[in-house]
């Protein structure tokens, strides 16, 4: 099995990005968040560890790239926290740079300021989720993450040295995250120059994570899921007519704060102000 793959090779109507490739360095993350999608396809998810025969693999497959544009990682964070000390993802990332990839990171983790001089010398771009500013929140959608206030302390740091930055307001979740203006406003203040967000989509594992870590919420949430919500893609949405008001007012707060914005999977493209994924920040790209 390769390890650089198309992204989304489904196809899915939902998904708005440009053609790239993915790689995960890692299979499973240790930052545990409870409303994490991939624990539902990727067996032992929480249990993190490199990919086998990683950086071979890489380096064969490496060979046959024409400047791509690749993202890191879209199902396991490259960071986790045993990157700190293991450095595989640093060392893909100096494979890939020398074949002179546009490379996408995705990640909720400080450590990739560790990567920020390879990430100069290349095309790239990083995209920080930090779906609450507040920190008790971000403790119990997502224990074993950076606080939110060193996931803004990171994106700082990155865009004064030049690497563009996109944070992703990723799930939003009513009653919990849903009016986050200081986020906004903190993200436009430093420097970032897009906004992506996204709703919290049901899986039966990643409910049950919730419903455990905030059962008040889960119970106001069931209704909106279980009675009121569409199946889209496997997965449990919220009623059309709420998604659009959640993300029209994320819209409209990104507009306010002269930022760019897009959706994440939810058919609501007309939203969209730049291409989705943010991956129009990086130099060359349109």
């Amino acid at each position: 099995m390769s390890l650089l793959v198309r992204f989304d090779p489904w196809h899915s109507s939902l998904c708005t990005c440009p053609p790239k490739l993915t790689f995960n360095p890692y299979t499973g993350c240790d930052h545990r968040c409870v409303y994490c999608y991939a624990s539902s396809y990727v067996p032992r998810f929480f249990e993190c560890r490199p990919k086998k025969d990683l950086l071979l693999r890489l380096r064969r497959e490496a060979i046959k790239l024409k400047g791509e544009l690749i993202s890191i990682s879209n199902s396991s964070d490259p960071y986790p926290t045993v990157e700190a000390e293991a450095g595989l993802t640093r060392r893909c990332l100096q494979i890939l740079a020398e074949c002179n990839c546009q490379i996408q990171i995705i990640t909720k983790s400080n450590i990739v300021l560790r990567d920020m001089d390879l990430l100069k010398r290349a095309s790239s771009m990083v995209a920080l989720t930090i779906t609450t500013d507040d920190a008790e929140t971000a403790k119990a959608l997502e224990p074993y993450a950076p606080p939110p206030e060193e996931r803004l302390k990171t994106a700082e740091r990155l865009a004064a040295e030049g690497i563009p930055v996109v944070i992703r307001i990723d799930p939003i979740i009513p009653y919990v995250n849903e009016n986050p203006e200081f986020l906004v406003r903190a993200a436009a203040e430093i420097g970032v120059r897009h906004i992506t967000a996204s709703t919290y989509k049901v899986k039966m594992d990643n409910w049950q994570r919730l419903s455990l870590a905030m059962p008040k919420i889960a119970e106001k949430l069931k209704p909106l899921y279980f009675e009121k919500g569409e199946k889209m893609a496997r997965y449990l949405y919220l009623p059309k007519g709420l998604r659009i008001r959640l993300l029209e007012n994320l819209a409209k707060l990104a507009k306010k704060y002269g930022l760019k914005f897009a959706t994440c999977r939810e058919g609501l493209k007309g939203l969209n102000t730049a291409t989705c994924d943010g991956s129009w920040l990086i130099k060359g790209r349109s």
